[in-house]
């Protein structure tokens, strides 16, 4: 009953699971789209694609990558699911990419190719991991973000303030929104598409002004 089931099937499924689940945890942990149970189930499904693909052909003949070669364009379908077009802003080109990555690492391993799936993964995870760490500090990278601020009573010239402080950055702001708390106080929001120490430096000018002030990613 279980005579196609061998261990080196299971072997295989199993580290396709570890390396979908490795990467798909750093995709969970930064809060992303597709995330631990994405990434494993698409490594593991890409890898038992390729296994199959491999055993019809040794049992009833064809072409062992005929079912494997049509895992490409599926993965594609399921890269643009992640892909958004939000306020002018496209988000989800690095999930995307990180799904065809995956998928080829699970179709390595479904080959007997495990090194090769390992070293692939670990250059995944440098992409994602250290190089996505750069381009926040250097500031190659923006995002769209949602600046709240909340002004006391008395504060009617801080809409004006705020907008000086906005322009002298050389940010472009926009969506801007202001209305009277319960209490009393103002509250300022508008969005801006910044590098993380823009955001940092903006943050620190309108903290000056002594109001309370926090950033947050764009709502989707």
């Amino acid at each position: 009953m279980l005579q196609d089931l061998s261990t080196v099937v299971v072997g295989r499924l199993l580290l396709a699971a570890l390396l979908g689940g490795v990467v798909g945890l750093e995709r969970e942990l930064r809060h992303k789209p597709a995330g631990l149970r994405t990434m494993m189930l698409i490594c593991i499904g890409a890898a038992l694609f390729t296994i199959v693909s491999y055993e019809m052909a040794s049992n009833v003949g064809g072409d062992h990558t005929r079912i494997a070669a049509q895992i490409i364009p599926g993965i594609g379908f399921i890269g643009a699911g992640v892909v958004l077009r939000e306020r002018g802003e496209i988000t989800g080109i690095t999930s995307a990419s990180t799904i065809f990555v995956i998928a080829s690492v699970g179709m390595a391993v479904g080959a007997g190719l495990p090194v090769t799936a390992i070293y692939a993964t670990l250059l995944l995870l440098v992409a994602l991991v250290i190089l996505g760490f750069f381009e926040d500090r250097v500031g190659l990278h923006s995002r769209m973000m949602t600046f709240e601020l909340t002004a006391p009573d008395g504060g009617s010239n801080v809409l004006d303030r705020v907008h000086q402080i906005v322009q002298t950055a050389g940010i472009l702001a926009q969506r801007w929104k202001t209305h009277r708390l319960e209490a009393g106080n103002l509250l300022i929001e508008f969005d801006a598409d910044v590098t993380t120490p823009k955001e940092r430096e903006l943050l620190t000018r309108l903290g000056a002004l002594h109001i309370h002030c926090e950033a947050r990613p764009v709502k989707s």
